[in-house]
């Protein structure tokens, strides 16, 4: 009788990929995301290397690409409808290939942002150019917010204390916390500070979101904290510890690199929140959950969420477009997303979506009429921004109760 094969783990590996290429047709190609910070280090370099006349296209690479380059690139390329079966999505959410993905984002966003300061630090280099460089900057912690979403659903310590490491830059730890307990729990509520109105300008929005998220983040860890009979001033706050691990970082930059990188610090956390922000303002804008007999909220559905298949921009931020499946299924990872036909779709993808969202006449051309055709005409089932509640039922003729 023979011997059962015994594989190396090399074989092992291999028999993996190939079962996992097999299932994700997309498998190498989510090496985009983490591969953001590269293409920031490229404009950096870019940056110290080019001719004076040049400098300042480098220096602003980062809008450029977020703003212009992905945005056309991600209509050319165009939509991905695929959805894995449940057999395979079992398949995915087990392989440790994604979450290596995830994490190796991290250490080559600190080799991007230590280039940056020492860019920044030079004496040749103009104030201009340090903000410049900090908006740049702010693309890659921006999106590491959202590896810092994708770590900060996981049930592991680690991954919860990488979640604040790719937090570090921008200041942002505060969001580990409210995200998956407070957003979580209010999405497409007019209690969520993250999810916006139907005629809410972004720049409304962005000091509601900030001000509310950071507060509902010192009350979850405040009652968390309490549950286990600590005070909010516990070495165990969460909170404190990611603020920390921020302070810490800020300073050894300043001691590094000296006073002078102040302007490119602000600029990019400035920046990375933003960019997030709107995001987040993108994703439930308008979208209500109803209420029971009971006066209680509805689970969140699918249509509670706008969602987009554009393969571009869906592969730099971890299938986030995705949306409606994420909220029914937190933990699930990336990979194991699905698309649901009776979501709400976007006109385009995020990136494309991110300088409407900034024009506020633009942005409610675009999408108050799909808000409106998503209720089927009934904006008593929309969340409204309550001072132009009148505006918008008059714009579409109802009128309001």
């Amino acid at each position: 009788m023979n011997a059962p094969l015994q594989l190396t783990e090399q074989q092992q590996q291999f028999l993996l990929e190939k079962s996992g290429l097999a299932l994700d047709k997309k498998r190498y190609l989510w090496l985009i995301s983490p591969f953001l910070p590269v293409l920031g280090i490229g404009i950096l370099a870019g940056y110290q290397f080019a001719p004076k006349p040049f400098k300042t296209v480098f220096a602003l690479g980062g809008p450029l690409l977020i703003h212009v380059i992905i945005p056309s690139i991600d209509t050319l390329v165009g939509k991905d409808e695929h959805n894995p079966s449940p057999e395979e999505v079992k398949l995915l959410e087990q392989d440790p290939y994604y979450s290596r993905l995830v994490k190796s984002f991290i250490p080559l966003q600190y080799i991007a942002n230590i280039y940056a300061a020492y860019l920044v630090s030079r004496k040749e280099t103009s104030l201009l150019d340090k903000i410049f460089l900090g908006a740049s900057m702010g693309l890659v912690n921006g999106v590491a917010i959202n590896t810092a979403h994708e770590l900060s659903h996981k049930s592991s310590k680690l991954e919860h204390y990488l979640s604040h490491l790719a937090l570090v830059p921008s200041g942002y730890n505060h969001f580990r916390i409210e995200h998956p307990y407070g957003h979580h729990k209010r999405a497409a509520t007019p209690e969520d500070p993250a999810s916006s109105r139907m005629g809410e300008t972004f720049y409304e929005f962005w000091p509601r979101t900030v001000k509310g998220s950071f507060k509902s983040a010192i009350e979850i860890e405040t009652q968390r904290l309490k549950r286990k009979g600590k005070n909010f001033w516990s070495k165990d706050n969460e909170l404190l510890q990611g603020w920390g691990m921020s302070a810490l970082f800020h300073a050894g930059m300043l001691a590094s690199f000296g006073k002078g990188i102040v302007p490119y610090l602000s600029t990019q956390a400035f920046y990375a929140i933003s960019l997030f922000e709107l995001v987040n303002y993108i994703e439930h804008y308008g979208l209500l959950r109803q209420k029971d007999a009971q006066g209680k909220y509805e689970r969140t559905q699918p249509e509670h969420s706008w969602n987009n298949n554009n393969i571009v921009t869906n592969l730099f931020l971890y299938q986030l477009q995705r949306h409606s499946d994420h909220h029914a299924y937190p933990t699930r990872p990336f990979q194991a997303l699905r698309h649901f036909d009776e979501a709400p779709e976007l006109p385009s993808g995020y990136a494309s979506m991110l300088l409407p969202a900034l024009i506020p006449p633009l942005w409610f051309k675009m999408m108050d009429k799909r808000v409106f055709k998503h209720y089927k005409g009934d904006l008593n089932k929309a969340n409204i921004q309550p001072k132009r509640r009148l505006s918008l039922f008059k714009k579409f003729g109802l009128k309001a109760d």
